[in-house]
């Protein structure tokens, strides 16, 4: 999917959020934001992704602010309001459609967006999300495809969410490749997060989406080879939040890819022909 003219606000937004999270300085604040959508006007007709683009701009925002992740504060706080949480609903996820639900009202858990709002109550939204169900619901065709599976996560909160999933698809016999940040960017989960919810003890190969490189999505010529070959080797790609949808739509060349997603803006509600706010679990073959 490439970079609409219309998402130029909603990535600007996120580039003053991000600054505004470092430094109160309204001059130096607007020097970076000025100097990010100078940057953007170049390079937003390239024919590549959307994160691509988003990528590129928000590694230029890093290096003006001077922090190499500015969310570090919000995504504890995720990742703490999401094991709250799970605590609490546990005991009500069974079956493989339940805890496919709980990933994508996990990735409500997404700060910054700009036609998007967290909710300041996570366990009330996500007994009342739980109790709504999905949108789109094609988990009774994605679940036979289960037998090796890629999952590209997104944010930290919803990661614990995905962390019960990835365990129950190993239980019941699935090869499961995990596969997160190599470096902060937004509030996407790293390999630091992924260790802390010991990850790398639960799935069989826990790797990152790009070699030593802040990137949105998934950018086949930044991925690690342990990525490419296991996604060239597996049945299914379970491909958590926008990035990831953005980074795919696109792509022929790739397994069966479910998308799991709550849907925050109109440019993605309009090519999966959905309304905002929906809850997905999309299969693409």
């Amino acid at each position: 999917m490439r970079f609409y003219t219309g998402c130029t606000d909603c990535l600007i937004s996120r580039v003053e959020y991000e600054s505004r999270l470092c430094t109160d300085d309204p001059k130096r604040i607007q020097e970076i934001v000025d100097a990010c959508r100078d940057q953007l006007q170049r390079i937003a007709a390239d024919p590549v992704p959307a994160p691509v683009i988003a990528s590129r701009v928000h590694r230029l925002a890093y290096r003006m602010i001077g922090e190499t992740d500015p969310y570090r504060t919000l995504k504890r706080a995720n990742n703490e309001d999401a094991l709250t949480v799970s605590r609490a609903v546990r005991g009500d996820l069974e079956s493989f459609r339940d805890l496919v639900l709980a990933a994508v009202i996990g990735n409500t858990l997404d700060y910054g967006s700009q036609a998007h709002t967290v909710t300041d109550n996570f366990v009330r939204f996500f007994r009342r999300e739980f109790a709504a169900g999905l949108t789109v619901d094609d988990t009774e065709a994605m679940e036979p495809l289960t037998s090796r599976v890629v999952y590209l996560a997104d944010n930290c909160g919803e990661i614990v969410f995905d962390a019960l999933l990835a365990d129950h698809l190993k239980q019941n016999g699935s090869h499961v490749t995990f596969a997160v940040r190599s470096a902060p960017i937004l509030n996407d989960a790293t390999l630091e997060d992924a260790v802390a919810l010991g990850l790398d003890r639960s799935v069989d190969l826990l790797t990152t989406t790009a070699d030593g490189i802040a990137e949105l999505g998934l950018n086949r010529d930044t991925a690690p080879p342990g990525l490419i070959d296991a996604l060239d080797r597996a049945t299914l790609v379970i491909a958590k939040g926008m990035a990831n949808y953005e980074s795919l739509s696109d792509e022929r060349d790739l397994p069966p890819v479910a998308y799991l997603m709550s849907v925050k803006c109109a440019p993605i509600s309009a090519d999966i022909g959905i309304p905002v706010g929906s809850r997905v679990a999309l299969l693409r073959e």
